[in-house]
């Protein structure tokens, strides 16, 4: 059942992640997406608006939609990223309107002896990670109910760009890379859907870490997705960053999903990657 009442607009709503969460939504709300090069595909669309994050005022889109609920996916320069989203802060300090980002596991990528939680402190050695922290950082200081951070390790699904590289490379007969001593936790779009649908309708805030509840080799994973996929013998080129095992994982503990909402690496696998 629709709720017309309740308009979301996704931040980057052409993109993978942004995509997945507006097929998810719009047969529930009103929702709306952006797009900014992708006008083939999108601009016939009228719940979509075009949006360029170097050129175009944030404000603008958010006086046309006037949503209840804003999505950030945004992908871009870094330095529009972080103007967006202070202009987004702003918007969220003197309306009643909530913000959901997605975040990264790349937040604690300068942590690697142990897997995070949602409460651990941030540190990040990666340009990226710096990123997602300073907008982190922007958001935790609106009020707790304003908005929720949602932490996501690698994802992977039938359309992530991930999953066609390694498609690519099997059907070309190029080399894979893989991380041997890289321990991950994963997910997949559809369950990331689903989770963000759940957190709208129970009016869920706070940080989430939207991983898969258990850990795998990042090299042990891809492999298994490589036979998955195809039952051509692939080709592995074994990165090394370092002599012992390293984490790249964002568990949950505090902020718990339910049990149906949950998930294990190797139903991403088995469930959201047809062979």
């Amino acid at each position: 059942m629709r709720e017309e009442g309740k308009r979301i607009l996704i931040l980057g709503g052409s993109g993978f992640l942004g995509y997945a969460l507006y097929k998810e939504l719009c047969n529930y709300f009103d929702t709306y997406g952006t797009y900014c090069s992708a006008r083939k595909r999108f601009g016939d669309n009228g719940q979509f608006l075009h949006y360029d994050l170097l050129e175009d005022d944030i404000h603008q889109v958010i006086n046309e939609v006037r949503p209840h609920i804003i999505i950030s996916a945004l992908r871009g320069d870094f330095g529009a990223q972080i103007q967006a989203h202070s202009h987004l802060a702003e918007y969220l300090a003197r309306h009643d309107c909530r913000l959901l980002f997605l975040s990264s596991a790349n937040v604690f990528d300068a942590y690697s002896k142990f897997p995070s939680y949602e409460f651990d402190k941030t540190l990040s050695e990666s340009i990226y990670g710096r990123l997602k922290i300073k907008i982190e950082n922007m958001l935790l200081r609106l009020p707790s109910k304003r908005m929720a951070i949602l932490r996501l390790p690698m994802v992977f699904g039938n359309a992530s760009p991930r999953t066609r590289e390694i498609r690519d490379a099997l059907l070309e007969g190029e080399a894979i890379e893989v991380f041997p001593n890289l321990v991950i936790n994963v997910t997949s779009d559809d369950k990331l859907s689903q989770q963000v649908h759940y957190i709208i309708n129970r009016d869920k805030h706070g940080v989430f870490h939207l991983g898969s509840r258990d850990l795998v080799h990042h090299e042990d994973f891809i492999r298994e997705i490589a036979a998955h996929l195809s039952e051509r013998k692939p080709l592995f080129k074994r990165v090394f960053t370092t002599n012992e095992e390293r984490y790249l994982a964002v568990l949950p503990k505090h902020n718990l999903l339910p049990k149906n909402l949950q998930l294990g690496y190797q139903e991403v696998i088995d469930h959201h990657i047809p062979q």
